[in-house]
């Protein structure tokens, strides 16, 4: 039996409901999400929309919406239990409402196939009234770079 699966899904489910500062990310870091759902293939997490996420109208900025869709794709990839680190090659993304200073709101990232050397996910930000923020597509694609864990 392969163990690494469960460490590595072991490892995401004892951070459920606590805050990503200790990422290996820096920029996991600074967006600071916290978990809240991990299973094979799929993490969901939150935040509040923090000042220095903001454009100038006190909106979710739409680089700051990209980062948190690609870091939490790319973080959601390491319970597939794979041996080499993969990259996102694409993504495509569509904003449909705003996100204001101070609202909460939840980031899904999901494995919808995944394939041998290429992993096709899609990501979404979601208000608290079930608006959905922002979508994405993406597909990340195996490095020869072999995880350390």
């Amino acid at each position: 039996m392969d163990t690494t699966k469960n460490t590595r899904l072991d490892f995401f489910r004892a951070m459920i409901g606590r805050d990503m500062s200790g990422s290996i990310s820096p920029l996991g870091r600074w967006l600071n999400v916290t978990l809240r759902q991990v299973d094979e293939g799929l993490l969901v997490a939150d935040l509040i929309v923090r000042e220095d996420m903001t454009n100038p109208a006190g909106m979710l900025h739409g680089g700051a919406t990209c980062a948190l869709l690609d870091d939490l794709v790319g973080a959601m990839v390491f319970s597939l239990n794979r041996e080499y680190l993969y990259v996102s090659v694409n993504m495509n993304v569509d904003f449909l409402h705003a996100a204001r200073l101070g609202d909460m709101i939840s980031i899904r990232a999901e494995a919808i196939r995944a394939g041998r050397n290429i992993v096709h996910c899609e990501g979404r930000i979601v208000a608290e009234d079930g608006k959905i923020i922002a979508k994405c597509s993406t597909n990340l694609v195996q490095t020869n770079t072999k995880l350390p864990f």
